[in-house]
């Protein structure tokens, strides 16, 4: 399962972060093309912290006690049953 993005931040700062994630995802497409892994190494920690920024990654930012599933199957989850049909 993913994670959604902080719901908590402004429309302004979400799509900034967006776009810095955007363009560190080409940049990480351009340096497996170019075959450089410094440049690769350097795009994934940019990633990241993007992720980390949006809320996708890192400590929660709900309060209501959940558990973070994320990056869980989602057949590993209490979800599972919901997708049953």
């Amino acid at each position: 399962m993913w994670r959604t993005s902080n719901p908590h931040l402004s429309e302004t700062l979400r799509e900034s972060l967006v776009r810095d994630l955007m363009e560190a995802r080409r940049d990480v497409a351009a340096a497996k093309r170019e075959n450089d892994a410094e440049l690769e190494k350097d795009a994934r920690a940019r990633v990241h912290e993007a992720k980390v920024a949006l809320g996708e990654r890192g400590p929660v930012w709900w309060d209501d006690g959940a558990p973070d599933y994320n990056r869980h199957l989602l057949k590993n989850t209490p979800y599972a049953a919901q997708t049953k049909a």
